[in-house]
């Protein structure tokens, strides 16, 4: 009977590497489209309120926020404990509202600026008096499209 010898131990061949640049950007080019990215960050502290009839907004490029709570812990030294107004990334007060709404209108292209809505983000326990002010504001700014943001009650 003969013997089967192999010969020495053979090395393996090198893994091809070419097509890791392939699997690298299709990854990428994955993660770009799914993320979103976050686009304020909230200093106060927003609760909405529940509601039952609401609607979606249909185009979110026209919108423009404004949120009003209670500063969160880390701003409640600088800015108290009362309910204060965000727009964007910085607190604001009652009178830079117009300059806020004219400064974003003429941000946007001319045929869409009548079509500028306000959303107003404001916590439940928010006094009416101070979403009153800012409902003042807009008007003296003609920002009459107003919507205010709420959360489906689940329970009736």
């Amino acid at each position: 009977m003969a013997k089967i010898r192999k010969k020495g131990g053979k090395d393996l061949p090198a893994i091809s590497t070419a097509s890791l640049p392939d699997i690298i950007f299709m990854l990428l080019f994955f993660f770009m489209t799914v993320t979103s990215m976050k686009e304020v960050t909230y200093m106060v502290t927003i609760r909405p309120p529940e509601a039952t009839e609401l609607q979606k907004l249909e185009k979110k490029t026209l919108v423009r926020y404004i949120y009003m709570g209670e500063p969160k812990r880390e701003f409640q030294k600088a800015y108290g404990s009362e309910t204060r107004i965000q727009l964007d990334d910085a607190f604001a007060d009652i009178n830079q509202l117009e300059e806020y709404v004219v400064r974003e209108r003429s941000a946007m292209k001319e045929e869409d600026q009548n079509l500028l809505t306000i959303s107003i983000k404001a916590d439940k326990d928010t006094r009416m008096g101070i979403v009153t002010d800012v409902k003042q504001a807009l008007r003296r700014a003609y920002a009459l499209k107003i919507n205010y943001a709420a959360v489906q009650r689940t329970e009736y």
